[in-house]
């Protein structure tokens, strides 16, 4: 088995799961495991690495050639809530041959349910036992950074400029970048290594908001309830059934925006509700967030009273917007994974990562294709062939930065 493999099963292995729900930071401790393993490794290959307070691992390849742009890589060390985390049991499967592909005796996936498998027909994947998720989101791109460090430590002859390396805490829920040290990471520009296809190169991406909803119901026994209850509960279903029917996630694509239920729970009297709001037009954006707060005046003023209290908050912006004017940096990624013998693959994010927040904080940071599929959930895979061409990517990048 070769060494990015050996890394990434090694990797896995440790729960690094984040939490919507703690308020610490990184929101949980059991991130760090990681983190600590990864800084051990950096140090033997013989950089100054380190872990900082907030739970960042930080890392630097010192230039031996002058006059090239000090370049950036940044993957996440902590894995989706939405699945099980612990005791991921890995199985290789070699030279998949695009037949069923059975996880355990419940669960198992075929290339016409899952279009994806057909993309790594003939590769060598991992996948998961169908208990937890496989921790491919982000560990593909942490293990290809590593093994990239690797690589420039142990040819020391190749030309290259600072190459920065970080490993951030908590994007799964949204925080990766909020305690980025831009003080340390001064790359002129930087790629997140988390996206899916190898070849992937994203730099457009949703606008995204939380928005949380607190339902004040009004409790009295149901025996006596008429004209007189007010069920909490009852009060965010139809809420819910007022926001518009085809901004659901489970019917949009490509370039449409979506309004996802996250979290509901409650009793008689307080429900507690989230949404995650995403468009990548701003103006569309901006009427998604105005119709929950049209939704609830409707329904404080049919109630006759607050029924219900609204709290949006803006979490990142498409970063498109200021990429855009930087596209030297999107060039550079397109012409490396050309040399590699790959197709550039140009697609929006149906989702965000840490370099949205980070462009707008004045990091250019567009997302490279990792290898890795079905994010967040149990049928979550990774194809040991495209990170193995992952990690050429960026290293011709590097290379083609040297010239």
């Amino acid at each position: 088995m070769n060494t990015l493999i050996d890394r990434f099963l090694r990797y896995v292995a440790i729960d690094t799961q984040s939490d919507h729900e703690s308020e610490s930071f990184p929101s949980t401790e059991k991130q760090k495991d990681l983190s600590r393993l990864l800084v051990e490794e950096l140090k033997a290959m013989g950089l100054d690495a380190f872990l900082d307070k907030d739970g960042y691992v930080y890392a630097k390849i010192e230039k031996n050639t002058e006059g090239k742009k000090a370049i950036g890589f940044i993957a996440h060390v902590d894995t989706s809530p939405d699945a099980p985390g612990k005791d991921v049991t890995p199985r290789i499967i070699k030279n998949y041959d695009g037949t069923t592909i059975k996880l355990n005796d419940t669960i198992s996936m075929h290339p016409n349910q899952y279009p994806s498998l057909s993309k790594v027909i003939g590769q060598d994947i991992i996948v998961t036992d169908g208990n937890t998720l496989l921790g491919a989101d982000d560990k593909c791109g942490v293990a290809e950074i590593m093994e990239l460090a690797k690589y420039y430590t142990s040819h020391k002859e190749e030309k290259h400029g600072d190459i920065y390396i970080c490993f951030t805490p908590d994007e799964e829920i949204g925080n990766g970048a909020n305690r980025f040290d831009h003080d340390y990471f001064k790359a002129d520009f930087a790629y997140t290594a988390d996206g899916s296809e190898v070849g992937g190169i994203e730099y457009e991406n949703f606008n995204a908001a939380t928005v949380t909803l607190d339902f004040i119901g009004k409790s009295i026994h149901p025996g006596s309830a008429k004209n007189k209850l007010i069920h909490a509960v009852h009060l965010a279903m139809e809420f819910h059934q007022l926001l518009p029917v085809f901004l659901n996630p489970a019917y949009t694509e490509n370039y449409e925006g979506f309004n996802h239920l996250t979290q509901i729970k409650g009793q008689v009297e307080h429900a507690h509700v989230q949404y995650i709001v995403r468009n990548h037009d701003k103006d569309l954006f901006k009427q998604q967030k105005d119709e929950f707060l049209k939704i609830a005046k409707y329904l404080n003023d049919k109630y006759g009273y607050k029924v219900v209290d609204v709290d949006i908050k803006d979490s990142y912006y498409n970063m498109y917007d200021i990429i855009k004017d930087h596209m030297y940096v999107i060039e550079l990624a397109k012409q490396a994974t050309i040399n590699q013998g790959v197709a550039p693959k140009i697609e929006p994010i149906r989702g965000g990562t840490d370099g949205a927040r980070l462009t707008y904080d004045g990091l250019i940071c567009p997302n490279l294709g990792t290898g890795g599929y079905h994010f967040h959930g149990r049928l979550e895979f990774a194809s040991i062939n495209q990170m193995e061409k992952a990690v050429e990517i960026y290293k011709e990048i590097i290379r083609i930065n040297a010239k």
